[in-house]
């Protein structure tokens, strides 16, 4: 039915007005506790199996919603309602930003993938722990706060920034995430070189602790696909030198790679960072080194192309604690979670694993011995 709503609706609408209608639904239902009690029944059922620890979390499962779908913090209950275990909110800046003129999202349907430009859309750090400390948590659900530069912001001012969101958002956030990894805030990804990176990372994470006094805010850097690998290499050796929590591997490209024939070629040409079925296997590689490279030392959350149980199983075999997703939701709809963790709790039963912990890195360590 899903499908057939998204080819006879959503498909001939504007993919940010559709976004925007999808998203009002999904909030009206989690407002209404007699729907959502049996939307969450219907569409999130929990297997004991997939239960998972990270970050000094316990969750339901491994599975979370990517940043990007939420960015002001008012869908939380309404995306774990549908069986997210985890929902990362923003990418968050430190001022209201509009984000980059319309048009700025763009389906290619075919390719099973989305180009977006939207450019850190959001109502800014204060508005947003504002929202952050109103909220009466429906669900029990781990949150995590992704963080990214104001396009206004020089270069040089870009760690005051970061730590101006990271003030205001902290003592809300299960875990924080820098992003320095979109390409639609101009000069952002220079911030991955590790000479950038290091200063920024001290500066959030001192600013966490100092903000955060009775717990510890667990601190993840979001990379992109495009690094080259001894880039990758780099920024595993920093996460792991400045004592991070984690990397989120990876963030959409700007490569057009991997596209089909059948998309259309005006909108394979539009600029703005391609996600969804083209970014899996370029994402599944960081990932892979990024795990021979720290192992456990570091909780790796894949993201980036991941459909089906299958995608999820492979990340998790190749160093993933957690996982996430966004693009393939819009093409998959409200029943995708129930299908991703059945069988995710399937491939978990038919393998050689105890549990999902034994699971993660095991293709490594397969390698190596």
């Amino acid at each position: 039915m899903y499908r057939l709503l998204f080819r006879v609706v959503f498909r001939r609408m504007d993919p940010e007005k559709a976004h925007h209608l999808a998203f009002s639904w999904i909030r009206l239902a989690a407002r209404v506790p007699i729907v959502r009690t049996f939307a969450a029944a219907v569409l999130a059922p929990r297997f004991k199996a997939l239960r998972t620890e990270a970050l000094g979390r316990r969750m339901h499962g491994p599975f979370g919603l990517a940043a990007g779908f939420d960015k002001n913090a008012v869908a939380i209950d309404g995306m774990a309602m549908l069986g997210f275990d985890h929902v990362e909110i923003g990418t968050v800046t430190g001022r209201a930003q509009p984000g980059n003129p319309k048009k700025r999202l763009f389906r290619l349907v075919e390719d099973r993938a989305l180009i977006n430009r939207m450019g850190f859309n959001n109502d800014g750090s204060a508005a947003v722990a504002a929202r952050l400390a109103a909220r009466e948590a429906v669900f029990r659900t781990t949150v995590g706060v992704n963080i990214g530069k104001t396009k206004v912001v020089p270069e040089s001012e870009a760690a005051g920034d970061y730590v101006t969101s990271t003030e205001a958002l902290a003592s809300h956030a299960d875990y924080l995430v820098v992003n320095v990894s979109s390409p639609n805030t101009p000069g952002l990804r220079n911030l991955q070189a590790t000479e950038h990176l290091r200063p920024l990372l001290t500066a959030v994470r001192e600013a966490a602790d100092r903000t955060v006094t009775d717990r510890h805010v667990p601190l993840l850097v979001k990379i992109a696909p495009d690094l080259a690998d001894e880039d990758v290499d780099a920024v595993a050796d920093l996460a792991v030198e400045l004592g991070l929590d984690g990397i989120i591997a990876t963030n959409t490209t700007i490569a057009r790679e991997g596209l089909g024939l059948r998309s259309d070629p005006r909108t394979v040409a539009e600029t703005g960072g391609l996600s969804g079925a083209p970014v899996k296997d370029r994402s599944l590689e960081v990932l892979r080194r990024l795990y021979a490279r720290v192992g456990d030392r570091l909780t790796l959350v894949g993201v980036g192309g991941i459909t089906t149980a299958e995608d999820a199983w492979q990340r998790i075999l190749a160093g993933a604690t957690l996982v996430q997703g966004y693009s393939a939701f819009i093409y998959e709809g409200p029943f995708w979670m129930r299908r991703l963790h059945k069988g995710l709790a399937e491939r978990l039963a038919d393998s050689p694993y105890a549990t999902l912990a034994e699971a993660v890195g095991a293709e490594h360590r397969k390698v190596t011995a």
